[in-house]
């Protein structure tokens, strides 16, 4: 796949193999995280990491729980509130967290990529912002050309505050649109029209942010394929460098907000595949490369590049150009990876808080991999993110007979080699235009967590 492959759209594969899945920002998934790994065990990672010969350089991720109004798709780990003192102990406390993590990290260990995630970010007022992001600058060392990105919610930040937001360093950001059809908006209480996207966006363009993504979300009460085909229209004139398009998936019996959403609004099965359909179809011919699930980028951007030159790579905030890097996630929920080993914190805000009131790193649960799971990931990784295996090269990283290793689960993928969603090679195999919208389809065959054959547990999304 170093030319990147257009998809092609099989309804009767959909229904084979678009059922549920895992979406592998991790292996093993969170999911599978134990309360059996705590605050010690991510210190003793911390400490191995920078015993290595070569120490990696760090991803630094924020996560921002709040949200003034709760948006009724959502199944982000968020709060609920208008209070701007909220944001205040919410610094005092991941001030709190910065003091425990940095001294343990060595200070020759370069932040590369920085991301503001939530919840909302722009939560935060400006002030505030600055406050955080000086914080991180004070306590961790950044390279000078380190990306910066954040999450923007065009309901909470106007033009002046994007300027803002470029003068303290930001050089990235990712703009929630969702849907631009006031029903729609109305349906999952997320409203804001087409020339506040436009303003946000403009002003992003004007004052020199390096990459502007939009996100959006297929799926949700009342749309029609009509009305998200003049979504996606309106999208494709604004030009973003990069552009996410979700499939929602309604759980309500894990995300209480989703139990506000009027299932009788949600389209039919048959509506859903068209409108993802036609949204597909016109973001290719309007020249967006397909990297893989729901990410798009136009050919010039450096994650085409990446996903062209087989750097690529797969983690919590979805596909990145970064790899080889030390996770260091902050704020409720945030999960750390460091080395072989996931951290992830308290979920909820009041706990995250009184841990760290009480000097304590607040690590709930985590998990740290095997061998076996080294491997696994690798596999799946490389599935995701360059569509191919080459079983020499797993041989001599990890010391085995891939064939002898993986006979059960190669026998379970022959039938996906039957319908056309892989070929075998001489050493391998290598997913076809017909398997890339099944990459997860592909990978989860080498999940040993996970049944292949019971794929409908209501944890995790459809594929497709």
């Amino acid at each position: 796949m170093s030319q990147l492959m257009r998809p092609s759209f099989d309804q009767r594969l959909i229904d084979r193999y678009g059922g549920e899945g895992p979406r592998y920002t991790s292996y093993p998934t969170a999911v599978h995280f134990t309360p059996d790994f705590g605050a010690e065990d991510y210190i003793q990672a911390l400490a191995e990491s920078n015993r290595l010969p070569i120490p990696a350089d760090l991803s630094l991720y924020v996560h921002v729980p709040f949200c003034a109004n709760p948006c009724f798709y959502c199944g982000c780990n968020r709060v609920i509130t208008r209070s701007v003192t909220a944001g205040d102990r919410f610094l005092a406390s991941l001030e709190k967290e910065i003091a425990l993590i940095a001294p343990r990290i060595d200070s020759d260990r370069r932040v590369r990529q920085l991301h503001l995630g939530g919840g909302t970010p722009t939560f935060l007022n400006h002030d505030q912002l600055s406050y955080l992001t000086e914080m991180l600058r004070r306590n961790f060392s950044f390279a000078s050309d380190a990306e910066m990105g954040l999450e923007i919610d065009p309901r909470t930040i106007d033009p002046q505050g994007i300027r803002l937001l470029r003068e303290a360093g930001y050089n990235r950001i990712s703009i929630g649109v969702q849907d631009l059809e006031g029903d729609v908006q109305q349906a999952v209480n997320r409203i804001h029209d087409t020339s506040m996207v436009a303003a946000v966006f403009g002003a992003a363009r004007a004052v020199g942010f390096e990459s502007i993504s939009l996100d959006l979300i297929y799926g949700l009460p009342l749309q029609t394929t009509a009305g998200f085909a003049r979504t996606i229209d309106t999208v494709i004139g604004l030009r973003p460098d990069r552009l996410s398009l979700f499939n929602y998936a309604h759980l309500p019996h894990l995300f209480k907000a989703q139990q506000r959403i009027n299932e009788e609004q949600l389209p039919t099965p048959k509506t859903k595949l068209a409108i993802f359909r036609n949204a597909l179809t016109r973001l290719l011919d309007a020249g967006y490369e397909f990297i893989g699930m729901d990410h798009f980028a136009l050919p010039g951007d450096s994650l085409v590049k990446a996903h062209q030159n087989g750097s690529m790579v797969r983690n919590f905030q979805g596909y990145s150009t970064h790899g080889g890097l030390d996770l260091v996630a902050l704020g409720p929920s945030a999960i750390s990876q460091v080395g072989d080993s996931f951290a992830q914190n308290e979920r909820k805000l009041d706990d995250w808080a009184i841990a760290l009131e009480e000097g304590r790193l607040p690590v709930a649960r985590g998990l740290t991999r095997t061998t076996d799971d080294r491997l696994r990931a690798e596999i799946i990784e490389r599935i995701m993110c360059t569509g191919r295996l080459v079983y020499r090269d797993l041989e001599r990283l990890f010391e085995l007979k891939f064939r002898r290793y993986f006979a059960e689960e190669l026998a379970r993928l022959e039938p996906l080699a039957e319908d056309g969603l892989i070929e075998w090679t001489e050493g391998g195999f290598e997913v076809t235009p017909a398997g890339l919208l099944f990459l997860r389809a592909i990978a989860k065959h080498f999940d040993a967590y996970l049944n292949p054959a019971s794929d409908q547990g209501g944890r995790f999304s459809r594929i497709v």
